[in-house]
């Protein structure tokens, strides 16, 4: 979407689920050469955007100001006549209390060309992701939206308040908090029932949604009691009685849960997708990296002699993805395997071996080295079997030594190491684990287990820990390796898998 003239695109992020904005708005940000956003647009949306995009921040929030408005429309409006594809990324929908008029009649003025990419407006959705419709068959039939930001203290208010406590309608005010006690107020003196439902809604659609009730008569200081601050949205009418049936988004069993998964970068996005289905609040902090083998000689030595192995075990994903792009940069395919039966420990290592069309001769029931050798030795005689293990730097020697006693010939291969992450968040989950914030540590692997209290800190982790913090291993290998570190493993799946361990989280907490 290359441009010779500048353009501007008005983007509506949504309500702050970043999967909640549109298809085009998506695709402009994947083309966007300079992008200018607000305060309560997601910050997970800036990962879209091209590596040589000019990120520009100009949030405002109650009591702080980045910069005015009317300088950021000269900014928006700069920008473009520079010949560039400036992106304009604001919270909820543009035109809704969004300012996306001022700074498209900016551009208009300047003949900048412009588009406008409607977003999910956080009156409609936020209600919806609490249970609460705007609207509802034999309750209402009108839905009317508000700026809470007005004093309704003021004389010469811009709002009839007469008229709109005896609409019927539902009411949603945006940024209304500060002004919640005159708002019932006003409502009230205007006609509306002191014990009509309302609803104040902060930080809807975002893992960090909390959602409460009362009546125009108690309300502020039922908000106050709770200490909802903004971003929040305020919900007037009968509808709100609703959510008591409805509310969904809040009963998922992990909502409002922290969660540090400390899988490798390159693996952690599924189990990632997994928990935040069950409603966490998913914290990445790889504490391991896939590395090169420390031992490529050996590694190519291996691929050499593959029509000489009678069985080869794969024990990860890793292992499987890394032998094979080694086996193409020799020139090889999956031919070069010959003979060689196939061992896969786990579903998920299988399943990476079939997507290359090979088929799998073994998948032992449980993923301990003791269950591996039964499972081969089931299989087949390995007395005089060669066999391959293409895996870790420094995974556990009881399966090859095991197998070795069984009779056969084990080539123990490192095809990657594994290395200590430095991730950038690292000072952040430290502090959070000081605090008491994280709810869930977990381990895919004995590895991740050790390098993630060596970065964090063996007493801080230790700590929390024994301040509820709860411990998942996804195995009994990973589970010793804790208990170690004086960490006592909460959560463990009686399937050593990844969505095994996700279920048994969910089992975990449920109800609680």
């Amino acid at each position: 979407m290359a441009e010779q003239l500048g353009r501007i695109i008005l983007v509506g992020s949504g309500p702050g689920d970043p999967k909640l904005i549109t298809v085009r708005g998506l695709e402009a940000l994947r083309a966007a050469e300079v992008l200018i956003y607000d305060y309560l647009a997601p910050g997970e949306l800036l990962a879209e955007v091209p590596s040589g995009c000019e990120v520009i921040y100009v949030g405002k929030k109650a009591g702080s100001h980045t910069m005015p408005q009317d300088e950021i429309n000269k900014l928006i409006v700069e920008k473009a006549l520079q010949g560039r594809l400036v992106v304009r990324l604001k919270g909820g929908d543009p035109f809704v209390f969004g300012r996306g008029g001022e700074e498209a009649l900016e551009a208009r003025s300047a003949g900048v060309p412009f588009e406008i990419v409607p977003g999910v407006t956080a009156g409609v959705a936020v209600p919806a992701f609490a249970g609460i419709p705007v609207t509802q068959r034999g309750i209402n039939v009108a839905v009317t939206f508000v700026t809470g930001h007005e004093d309704p203290g003021k004389d010469g208010s811009a709002i009839n308040w007469s008229a709109l406590a005896a609409s019927g309608a539902t009411l949603v005010f945006y940024m209304g908090v500060g002004n919640l006690g005159l708002i019932s107020a006003r409502l009230v003196e205007g006609g509306r029932a002191a014990d009509t439902p309302v609803a104040v809604i902060h930080r809807g659609t975002t893992r960090r949604q909390r959602t409460v009730t009362g009546t125009l008569a108690d309300i502020e200081q039922t908000v106050s009691a709770a200490g909802i601050k903004p971003p929040s949205i305020i919900i007037v009418g009968q509808v709100v009685a609703l959510r008591s049936n409805l509310r969904w988004y809040e009963d998922r069993p992990l909502f409002g849960r922290r969660v540090i998964v400390t899988r490798a970068r390159e693996q952690a996005s599924d189990f990632s997708a997994l928990l935040s289905e069950l409603g966490a609040e998913v914290i990445e902090l790889p504490a391991i990296k896939i590395g090169p083998s420390p031992d490529p000689a050996a590694v190519d030595k291996a691929i050499g002699a593959l029509a000489g192995y009678d069985w080869i075990v794969f024990t990860s994903v890793n292992g499987v993805a890394v032998f094979m792009e080694r086996l193409a940069a020799r020139g090889g395919d999956v031919r070069w395997l010959g003979r060689a039966k196939l061992c896969a420990i786990g579903p998920a290592t299988a399943l990476a071996l079939k997507e290359l069309g090979l088929r799998v001769d073994v998948v032992p029931e449980t993923y301990v080295a003791e269950e591996v050798v039964r499972a081969l030795k089931d299989a087949d005689e390995l007395s005089g079997k060669k066999i391959l293990l293409p895996r870790a730097e420094i995974a556990r020697k009881v399966l090859p030594e095991s197998l070795r006693e069984a009779g056969a010939t084990v080539d123990d291969v490192p095809v990657y190491s594994t290395r200590t992450e430095s991730p950038e968040n690292l000072d952040e989950v430290r502090a959070q684990l000081e605090a008491g914030e994280i709810d869930v540590v977990t381990f895919a692997s004995s590895s991740t287990v050790e390098n993630f209290v060596n970065m964090a800190g063996e007493e801080t982790v230790r700590k929390a820990a024994e301040r509820g913090t709860v411990i998942a291993a996804i195995g009994p290998i990973t589970a010793q390796k804790a208990s170690s570190y004086g960490l006592e493993t909460n959560v463990m799946p009686h399937e050593y898998t990844i969505p095994a361990l996700a279920s048994a989280l969910e089992d975990y907490f449920f109800g609680k």
